[in-house]
């Protein structure tokens, strides 16, 4: 035997003239990279009728191939030491790139097709493995026989004019491959993205990798949520570029502040009036609605939480406005490239009402932030005098952020 030999058994051998206008396929038959033995499964058939086929034991329809023939046909082929055997069936297991890539080390790959309804249960012994294209029912096995000739062909060394084009392939890893392009520069008004003419070979690798991972999410999310997957090393490195490149975070925030007597009861920078003449304790002026905001931010790019960023133990905080530590934590997030998408925030209290210092609220943290008022929403309820906040111990809050990822 001399390169590599696919011998396929089937009953339509012409369904395999395919293979010789098949471009980098017949340049490998050209160069004798590879060898694709056909043995035509009606040559083993018995009787004068070359019979394949017969009706099934139990009843049913179609027919079912005989396991004669298939032993004969597949008896007759020379074996090599590396060889594997294949049986073409819907109930195989899902053909992957890492199986081409496995089989490619072979020498010999021998394919059974099956036919009809089905096969006798006995010539299932003789393969190796059982291979599908996936979920669905062709009428034969020739088809997958030749994706399979196909996909493994390219891998041999010597089949493809340049190697490093196999690198980057849809599933050669988890991730699918990125958009490409090529001239015009633009087509039907559709441009081609700016930073693939950009000469920045650092920032289109980052591209590439951002757009591989977007498009595997979109499309096969399956491919790097699967539980073998993630025990594997590659998983890790997902999820760091799931960290990186996930273009939507959110994050959840909760605060509480002690109802005292000789403070100023600050919310959303407005100040309000108990009627109890209470205010909120705490370090600096206990802005139970900035501080969740800001925890909730803080939260939704796994940054701490303003403890982290403004401790009690420093003077410099002390009394502090809790919209300027606002204004340091927005800052912190777009200096990671994030943006608010929306802010919903719910108070908790019995007394006093909220609702009537809401609108100004909303302005105070807008003009912080810089953001529409439309994307903050604040709501006020009480605790039905139950828990701290129903017992006027504390009045809380409680905020959930959507960040949203800029493009480069």
């Amino acid at each position: 035997m001399s390169g590599f030999n696919f011998d396929v058994i089937t009953l339509f051998p012409k369904a395999f003239e395919l293979i010789n206008n098949l471009g980098v396929i017949t340049r490998a038959l050209d160069k004798k990279l590879i060898d694709v033995n056909l043995h035509d499964l009606r040559e083993y058939g018995e009787g004068s009728y070359r019979q394949v086929d017969d009706k099934p034991y139990g009843g049913g329809a179609g027919m079912v191939l005989k396991p004669e023939p298939i032993y004969k046909a597949y008896e007759s082929i020379r074996k090599s030491s590396k060889s594997k055997t294949l049986l073409m069936t819907p109930q195989g297991k899902i053909l992957k790139q890492k199986d081409l890539a496995r089989w490619s080390t072979l020498d010999q790959i021998i394919i059974i097709c099956g036919q009809y309804e089905g096969f006798d249960e006995r010539i299932r012994c003789l393969a190796d493995e059982e291979i599908s294209l996936g979920d669905y029912v062709l009428s034969g096995g020739e088809i997958p026989a030749i994706s399979i000739i196909n996909g493994l062909t390219r891998l041999l060394p010597g089949t493809l004019g340049d190697p490093d084009s196999l690198i980057d392939e849809s599933h050669n890893s988890p991730l699918l491959e990125y958009p490409q392009y090529t001239r015009p520069l633009t087509f039907k008004d559709m441009k081609v993205p700016d930073i693939l003419v950009s000469g920045n070979h650092e920032e289109i690798k980052s591209w590439r990798r951002k757009k591989s991972f977007e498009r595997t999410l979109e499309r096969r999310s399956d491919l790097i949520s699967n539980e073998n997957y993630k025990k594997s090393p590659q998983s890790k490195r997902i999820i760091k570029e799931n960290n990186q490149f996930m273009k939507f975070r959110i994050g959840n925030g909760y605060d509480i502040h002690r109802l005292v007597e000789d403070r100023d009861l600050i919310i959303g920078g407005v100040k309000l009036n108990h009627p109890e003449n209470l205010g909120l304790d705490g370090h600096s002026d206990a802005d139970v609605l900035s501080h969740s905001i800001m925890d909730a931010l803080l939260g939704a790019l796994s940054l701490g939480d303003i403890g982290k960023y403004f401790p009690p133990s420093d003077e410099k905080w002390k009394n502090a406005d809790s919209l300027f530590l606002l204004s340091k934590v927005i800052d912190l997030i777009r200096q990671d490239g994030w943006e608010i998408n929306n802010i919903d925030s719910v108070l908790v209290a019995e007394r006093p009402k909220i609702m009537p210092h809401v609108k100004l609220m909303k302005k105070n943290i807008s003009e912080i932030l810089n953001i529409d008022e439309n994307l903050i929403g604040i709501k006020a309820t009480t605790n039905e005098k139950l828990g701290p906040e129903g017992r006027e111990e504390g009045i809380s809050c409680h905020s959930v952020v959507l960040l949203e990822k800029n493009e480069f």
